[in-house]
């Protein structure tokens, strides 16, 4: 039987990219965002790979849009296996520069649109003590930067509120599962239609990674949700060491390099944000997975596949490990 899964965010970026490999499986799936434009192309390459794709419009900052939209999804597909939180809003400039209105969008959609989804998820899933629970989040939510204190204080806010839910479904000795993916800089559209002040065009701070490995990171996790969180890409393993072991150090690193690793040397975006509106609300307005850095975009990372695949990893480590070894004998062997 196939598996049921939601995903919001799923016009574009990682939640689109997710949906494709969900597709490949035969699993129903049910694509929640704004735009139209955006889900209706998602849908059409979910049916062209092998999947069974539902639509619902909605904006993940009104908890009852989503209570429609899962309703929606058991009256066509039947319970929810999966549920994914992918959706989020940002706005790249100073804090002093972020409106109140803005921030709290941000907030809204980043942080509270999390909440509610797995609100309606468990209100689906605890009374059949069996589902899991994917919140995509980010090393940002470990380490923030400048220049997205909205975004980074949303995605903190993910880890804290995630931790607290996850202890209480182990003191009800529950069979529902919350985990988390934290992902590295990846090539999504958002760059091209967040919100910003800057005097350039922003950009993830490399090195980036294309949706795809995100993707397959989301899904292993939902796969194997028993771990607390997963990191995705070598550089947010680094991150978040780094920020464990030296905090002010990295503090006095991102003063001086956060706000030009986050800016290229193209103009602004000039079209409208998706901060308060989609953008790809009308006909031939779909932006897909990708942004506009495939030439610098990795499609593949090693950390990424060890964590998905930790036996070839320790049998790897070893078999180096021996070889080591065995090279170290042999020289002082023949030293001696």
């Amino acid at each position: 039987m196939p598996q049921t899964v939601v995903i919001t965010g799923a016009s574009a970026g990682i939640g689109r990219a997710t949906a494709r490999l969900y597709a490949r499986r035969g699993a129903n799936v049910l694509l929640i965002a704004r735009g139209r434009a955006g889900l209706e192309a998602a849908a059409k390459e979910v049916e062209s790979l092998g999947g069974h794709p539902l639509i619902q419009v909605a904006d993940t900052a009104d908890a009852a849009q989503l209570e429609a939209a899962a309703q929606a999804a058991e009256q066509t597909f039947g319970p929810i296996d999966v549920w994914i939180n992918c959706a989020f809003t940002s706005v790249f400039a100073p804090f002093d520069e972020i409106a109140a209105a803005e921030y709290d969008r941000v907030t809204q959609v980043s942080y509270l649109g999390f909440v509610n989804g797995t609100r309606t998820a468990l209100k689906r899933m605890l009374p059949r003590d069996a589902g899991t629970i994917v919140q995509v989040g980010s090393a940002l939510g470990e380490r923030s930067i400048p220049l997205q204190s909205a975004y980074c204080g949303a995605k903190h806010a993910i880890n804290g509120f995630t931790s607290s839910l996850r202890t209480e479904l182990l003191h009800r000795g529950s069979n529902v599962h919350v985990t988390i993916a934290q992902m590295p800089a990846v090539n999504t559209p958002q760059f091209s239609w967040v919100r910003s002040r800057l005097p350039q065009h922003p950009q993830p701070v490399p090195p980036i990674y294309q949706p795809e490995v995100a993707a397959r990171g989301v899904v292993h996790a939902a796969d194997h949700p028993r771990r607390k969180q997963y990191y995705i890409g070598a550089t947010t393993v680094a991150t978040i060491w780094a920020n464990r072991l030296a905090p002010a150090l990295l503090d006095r690193y991102l003063a001086r390099t956060g706000f030009d690793s986050q800016q290229t040397d193209l103009w602004p975006p000039t079209g409208a944000s998706n901060l308060f509106e989609p953008v790809d609300r009308t006909k031939d307005s779909d932006h897909g997975a990708h942004g506009v850095f495939d030439e610098q975009a990795h499609s593949s990372s090693l950390e990424a596949a060890l964590s998905r695949h930790p036996a070839a990893a320790a049998a790897g480590l070893a078999l180096g490990i021996a070889a080591l070894a065995t090279a170290w004998l042999h020289r002082h062997t023949r030293v001696s």
